[in-house]
């Protein structure tokens, strides 16, 4: 059963995250694709995550499949114009790829490429309605001339609860579902009361009913990192409780901490309405999905 399949027959998911390699080595893929294979019902590409230039996420897409593992492949709007991402949708979907997830990608001023130019042609949110278009209508941007065929995507968005102005996050979520989002994965969640709060906004508007949202975790692995996430990731809040947790712990129960406190974040979160699974990022730490997944009791979902 593919992704698809699971959220629409109403079971809970699992899904994962992997960063194609800062190279062009194709068995670093197939080694992370090992690790999540069996333990998640998903793996997201990331697409040159943090504007750093990696392997293309089309690519590291087709190794996944070629491993058994359904990829989930994220699409920015920040380095293609409207020609290429649709070019690239069309491609994907020749190649066997039916999940994707539409982005604005992170800037480019915090990558490794400060000077290139961020294309933004369109926006996510024209990202979704274009591959909707495409799907659903057979048609491309500007034209009413049918393609000759068209594919069948499973249309994704992302979605920061937190980010500010907060009150704008339900608003700008209904957009992106209107526009043809049929599954929405969340930034990570630690702060689960504001999470409750804003998942009560989503199903009072009918939300949940419109998309599959999944809410995104992401093990702490340091002290310093939950510090660095709460200065310099907008929309991330994690409490102050966390981070004495793990300052009191020895250095070497540091990791074991985080993932303790993560698996706790996920029994909380799947009792939440509204909530239709659970997006794990553990970027250059896929070897311990499986045990966040066997932990939290998600193996047996």
């Amino acid at each position: 059963m593919t992704l698809r399949d699971k959220l629409s027959e109403r079971q809970f998911v699992v899904t994962g995250e992997l960063g194609p390699p800062r190279g062009c080595d194709a068995e670093a893929v197939r080694k992370k694709a090992a690790m999540l294979k069996g333990a998640v019902d998903a793996v997201n590409i990331t697409d040159n995550q943090t504007a750093i230039v990696r392997m293309s996420s089309l690519a590291a897409s087709v190794i996944c499949l070629s491993e058994g593992v359904e990829p989930v492949m994220q699409m920015t709007v920040r380095d293609r114009n409207r020609i290429a991402l649709q070019s690239d949708l069309l491609g994907a979907s020749a190649l066997g790829i039916q999940n994707v997830l539409c982005l604005s990608g992170d800037h480019q001023s915090f990558g490794d490429q400060p000077g290139s130019k961020g294309v933004n042609d369109i926006d996510s949110i024209q990202l979704v309605y274009t591959a909707r278009r495409i799907c659903e209508e057979k048609k491309i941007l500007n034209s009413d001339k049918p393609l000759t065929s068209a594919p069948d995507l499973f249309i994704g968005a992302a979605c920061n609860p937190f980010a500010e102005p907060k009150e704008f996050r339900p608003i700008q979520l209904k957009k992106k579902i209107d526009a043809g989002a049929r599954f929405i994965q969340t930034q990570t969640i630690y702060d689960i009361p504001a999470f409750r709060e804003f998942m009560k906004h989503i199903v009072d508007m009918g939300l949940h009913e419109k998309a599959y949202i999944i809410a995104g975790v992401m093990p702490l692995k340091s002290a310093m990192m939950a510090s660095y996430l709460n200065d310099k990731v907008p929309g991330v809040i994690v409490p102050q409780q966390m981070i004495e947790r793990l300052k009191g712990v020895p250095k070497e129960r540091v990791a074991d901490e985080g993932i303790e406190q993560c698996c706790g974040i996920i029994n909380e979160l799947r009792g939440i309405e509204g909530v239709s699974g659970i997006h794990i990022m553990a970027i250059e730490w896929e070897h311990r999905v499986k045990e966040i997944v066997e932990k939290s009791g998600l193996s047996n979902r």
